[in-house]
């Protein structure tokens, strides 16, 4: 016959507190194998501890309560452990992410005062381009981005498609405000091969624009302080009007694994009334 214990003897058995377990009974990832009709005690089979222990160490490890249920419940062994290396990617993703947010506001501690930025005025003209046009969250950008260049690069390689200058991107006001909104990546290109139906990749004419212009060398965690210092100028020297951000890079994770050379321009529309920097 099974031993079974109380909910306080398992819980102390697992280290998993009462409260927790009460939850995983609630949200069925851990039920109890019997309540006593009288008392209402949960009462649990110690063949369960090596599954509570299980819940334990991947809650440990930061994953959600639904995706140790999908562990818990995958048909295969295979299938089990590829959920786990799953999550165990994105800690390491997460992990690379604190590390470079830990070195920015390292940087941002150690420099506080930035020399005085160049930044130039410029206009140009409308660019025929290969675009991919969505509704982005601020935190999905990145992988985002990533796969529309590799559709664009790839779009304009298969159409036979010159690039006539280098990738950049279009931010709308709503997607810094709201942290959810517009974005168009494009690549111009020379030639008229249309794209083919059903991808994502269209032909596309990015705007004419004037536009206060400054330089961001380096990893892309501080291009928030190229942000600020462009901003600034602009709201003290120039004429903001209404239209999207736009960043063009001319250096990228595309060209090179050392983010310290990457270089990436920022862009604010203006009304020009000067043609100096």
């Amino acid at each position: 016959m099974a031993l079974r214990v109380t909910i306080g003897d398992f819980s102390r058995m697992t280290h998993l507190s009462v409260k927790a377990l009460r939850h995983y009974h609630q949200i069925g990832l851990l039920e109890p194998v019997a309540i006593n009709m009288d008392s209402g005690y949960r009462l649990y089979d110690v063949e369960q501890v090596p599954v509570a222990q299980v819940i334990k160490r991947l809650k440990d490890l930061g994953m959600a309560l639904d995706e140790i249920a999908r562990v818990l419940k995958a048909p295969t062994v295979e299938a089990r452990n590829r959920a786990i290396v799953e999550h165990l990617r994105r800690m390491e993703d997460q992990l690379e992410q604190t590390k470079a947010t830990v070195a920015s506001l390292r940087r941002l501690l150690e420099t506080p005062e930035q020399p005085q930025r160049r930044i130039d005025f410029r206009t140009t003209p409308a660019t025929n381009s290969i675009a991919i046009h969505d509704r982005v969250a601020v935190n999905d950008l990145e992988d985002w981005w990533v796969q529309a260049f590799e559709e664009l690069h790839g779009e304009a390689a298969r159409s036979g498609l010159e690039r006539s200058g280098p990738d950049g991107a279009l931010y709308s006001s709503s997607w810094f405000e709201d942290e959810i909104g517009d974005v168009v990546a494009f690549t111009p290109v020379r030639g008229q091969a249309a794209t083919e139906g059903g991808h994502r990749a269209q032909l596309y004419v990015v705007p004419a624009a004037e536009l206060a212009v400054a330089l961001h060398e380096g990893s892309l965690s501080d291009l928030d302080r190229t942000f600020a210092a462009l901003g600034t100028f602009v709201f003290e020297r120039a004429i903001a009007v209404e239209g999207p951000i736009r960043e063009y890079y001319l250096v990228t994770a595309f060209d090179t694994p050392d983010e310290a050379k990457y270089r990436t321009e920022v862009a604010w529309p203006i009304f020009q009334t000067s043609a100096q920097t």
